[in-house]
């Protein structure tokens, strides 16, 4: 996969897409474009990671990251474990630096982490002499769903920058929201934020977004519809007033996704809940990009892999 003329990447570990420049993400994307034609070979296999241990460390469940940083971290020859926080000592209440001291002395060379507290992969990196790679902690930031989905749009568009981006739902509990609204603008890329007031957090229009509340007008002349879960496990209180009111406004139908360009496309991080922020007809219809991400990611987390593993030792 790599190139002698590509520029290094020149962070030791990936915590979030705030701190990458343009070029640094521009390098990423440009080694996942080569990754995804690796994993549509027969022979998949690579030894970039060959003796290296990849730990992926889950406090959250999360089928799809989880699954893709696997596959990734197998396609480059590393030798991984998933760590079952479930049934570990964190549930016999062992603390975050203690289990982060624990996994340090097995001598791991990359630690992969899901999170429910925003900062706790920060806290873990300061603690550890690996590399670290966020795969989501709290409502903070989620760098990879981020990439893999500025390398699905680069994919089909062929460009980022110029684009009108639609992000739109539970904006206040998603860290896959932040971390794409960072990346799109650093690219070049007009960004939308839709959603009713209560998912909306305070203080957004400062991040340099439009914000809308009406779905109709938000979504008027956009080039990408990126639809986010509503995040029910993460909400204390009611924030909408049924499902069946937020679909009717908020949902994603065929005659709202007709405000937006002819050739717009649909996104959505997953896992989807149809008839809440999306129809079937739109999930499944010819404008959706969905089942590509879920192709994407896989490469996105090799080219992240890859670009870390330069700064381990004896790299």
């Amino acid at each position: 996969m790599t190139t002698p003329t590509r520029p290094g990447f020149p962070h030791r570990h990936l915590l979030g897409i705030e701190g990458l420049s343009p070029l640094d993400i521009a390098g990423l994307l440009d080694r996942a474009d080569e990754a995804v034609e690796i994993s549509r070979q027969v022979e998949k296999k690579r030894t970039t990671l060959r003796g290296r241990t990849q730990i992926n460390l889950f406090f959250e469940p999360s089928t799809r990251t989880q699954s893709s940083f696997e596959l990734a971290g197998k396609r480059l020859g590393a030798d991984v474990m998933n760590m079952s926080v479930a049934s570990s000592s964190v549930k016999k209440g062992e603390t975050l630096i203690d289990t982060a001291a624990t996994l340090n002395a097995m001598r791991p060379d990359i630690i992969v982490v899901r999170h429910h507290q925003a900062g706790a992969v920060h806290l873990l990196a300061r603690k550890v002499d690996c590399a670290v790679v966020n795969a989501g902690d709290g409502a903070h930031e989620h760098p990879t769903q981020a990439l893999l989905d500025a390398l699905t749009i680069r994919r089909n568009k062929g460009r980022i920058e110029g684009l009108t981006v639609a992000i739109c739902g539970d904006v206040l509990h998603s860290r896959v929201a932040r971390s794409n609204i960072i990346l799109l603008q650093a690219l070049g890329a007009r960004v939308r934020v839709i959603g009713p007031s209560t998912l909306l957090p305070p203080g957004l229009a400062r991040f340099g977004v439009e914000v809308h509340t009406d779905m109709r007008a938000g979504l008027s002349g956009v080039d990408i519809v990126m639809m986010l879960r509503l995040q029910r496990e993460r909400m204390n209180g009611s924030f909408v007033p049924s499902v069946k009111e937020y679909f009717r406004y908020f949902g994603l139908d065929g005659e709202k996704l007709s405000l937006a360009k002819p050739d717009a496309l649909v996104m959505h991080p997953g896992p989807m809940n149809r008839g809440v922020e999306i129809s079937s007809e739109v999930a499944d219809g010819a404008q959706s990009l969905i089942r590509e991400q879920v192709e994407m990611g896989v490469a996105v987390r090799m080219a992240v892999l890859e670009a870390l593993a330069t700064h381990l030792p004896n790299a």
